[in-house]
């Protein structure tokens, strides 16, 4: 594997997981004292999960775990598209100045 493939693709994947699972755990605890516009620009997979989690009447434990992972998904994608955002545009700033 390449370095530009393992700096592009596989680090910023690597970093989204465990950032993902702390935004969403930070999101959840400060929920009621965070304002919305906030919430959303930290943890979106909070938002989304609660839309997303079936609202069947199931075990708490299935119920918990599907908004977890709805949770935890949605937040590593979108820490993901920020990390590839960051390094698109500083390669395109040392573009720029070579």
């Amino acid at each position: 594997m390449s370095a530009r493939t393992f700096f592009r693709f596989v680090l910023p994947a690597v970093l989204a997981l465990p950032l993902g699972f702390v935004g969403l755990a930070l999101a959840a605890e400060n929920e009621p004292t965070i304002p919305a516009p906030v919430l959303m620009l930290l943890s979106p997979g909070l938002k989304i999960a609660e839309l997303v989690t079936p609202e069947r009447r199931q075990a708490l434990g299935a119920t918990f775990g599907w908004f977890l992972r709805v949770g935890i998904a949605a937040n590593a994608a979108y820490y993901f598209a920020l990390f590839l955002l960051l390094i698109f545009l500083l390669q395109r700033r040392g573009n720029s100045t070579a």
